[in-house]
């Protein structure tokens, strides 16, 4: 997929923006928000069911700077917090007999999934269900709130970071993810106008607003840029290539896109990366940290930021020497903290974490430490 490009419009987003003399001259300094970031992913989703009101106001509660809808569409172009399209794992709508024939299967970003999908149902229909934990054996206290929580609207959502932003007097921004933006398109409901409409009517404007918008693919967000000088980030992965990528028969893929010469294309229409946190510190053949690569250094060559994700408690996402208790517990934590203090030596601008209190503690002890 080609997008043209507005030289103007890319100079006045990217190469005219500011940068925070607090982070080592590297990063744009985005208005009110500090420049190390702690995202709640998913909201704090180590401690509630994900993509909930509930987990958004508890990861403000333990101290995200922002946090992060992944937005999907419904049936009537309703944009919605959900990491996927398919439903079934997140909510009861599997235990709906009014709902049951809508069960199907379908090919997402060339995988066929079969379930229940956002855009089958109205916003109506999909405020009748209710949320539920999607990793419960990693989670259970989380299964307490089963069946208690919407599916929350993006506006819903920017409600509760303004309304929050005013309680705490702090700027609570907000990290929004297109997710499959080309299927979306292929089926008549694309998300990127209704999206940056929609920022820009709750108040979000210009190259410092508190919010990111960010997507795996790359073609959406270099049409974001056309329509926006809000910040955007481009997420990637630590193997394969974005789906627009493949359905245009670009051969590049995400480590192409990492690379010294690939993340200075990336300025052109972002002020960072979204790395998975192996991209960073890989891990060693025990499954422990290894040696950093050069991906932080070569995005700051780039002026970009660097916020990888994620970051979790359990055992099972941990380096093999930072699992505590019994190691192959799924619901066992561990030292997430001496994890982000290794990842914040490198250098990144902030990181996605499932427990935003744990976040916030060890980037507040961070300098201390390093003052030692």
């Amino acid at each position: 997929m080609k997008h043209a490009w507005n030289a103007a419009l890319v100079m006045g987003a990217v190469a005219l923006t500011p940068f925070s003399v607090q982070s080592a001259e590297i990063g744009v300094k985005q208005a009110q928000l500090p420049d190390k970031l702690v995202v709640g992913h998913r909201g704090a989703s180590a401690l509630r069911p994900e993509h909930t009101l509930a987990a958004y106001e508890k990861a403000i509660e333990d101290g995200a700077d922002v946090i992060e809808p992944d937005l999907v569409s419904t049936k009537d172009g309703v944009l919605v917090a959900r990491h996927e399209n398919e439903i079934s794992g997140t909510t009861d709508v599997s235990s709906k007999p009014e709902f049951a024939y809508r069960k199907t299967t379908k090919t997402i970003d060339n995988v066929a999934i079969t379930g229940w999908f956002t855009e089958d149902f109205t916003l109506a229909e999909l405020k009748t269900l209710r949320a539920k934990e999607r990793i419960p054996a990693n989670r259970p206290a989380n299964t307490a709130y089963d069946g208690l929580y919407e599916i929350p609207t993006l506006q819903e959502v920017i409600g509760l970071a303004q309304r929050k932003s005013k309680e705490k007097k702090r700027t609570i921004g907000l990290y929004a993810e297109t997710k499959h933006p080309s299927y979306f398109q292929s089926i008549g409901l694309p998300m990127e106008r209704r999206l940056v409409d929609t920022l820009h009517a709750s108040g979000y404007h210009g190259k410092n607003a508190p919010v990111f918008i960010q997507s795996f693919e790359v073609a959406n967000l270099k049409e974001i840029r056309q329509m926006t000088d809000l910040p955007i980030v481009q997420l990637l992965s630590a193997a394969g290539k974005p789906e627009d990528f493949r359905l245009a028969g670009d051969n590049r893929t995400y480590a192409d896109i990492a690379s010294a010469s690939g993340l200075f294309e990336v300025a052109t229409y972002a002020i960072g990366i979204g790395p998975e946190k192996n991209m960073v510190i890989p891990r060693d053949a025990n499954n422990n940290l290894g040696t950093p690569t050069a991906l932080v250094k070569n995005a700051h060559a780039a002026k970009l930021l660097v916020h990888p994700y994620t970051f979790r408690p359990e055992n099972p996402f941990l380096p093999t020497n930072l699992r505590l208790g019994d190691p192959a517990s799924p619901s066992q934590r561990g030292n997430l903290a001496a994890e982000l203090e290794t990842f914040l030596k490198t250098g990144i601008d902030g990181f996605f974490t499932d427990d935003p209190a744990i976040g916030r503690a060890a980037l507040d002890a961070f300098p201390k430490k390093v003052e030692k």
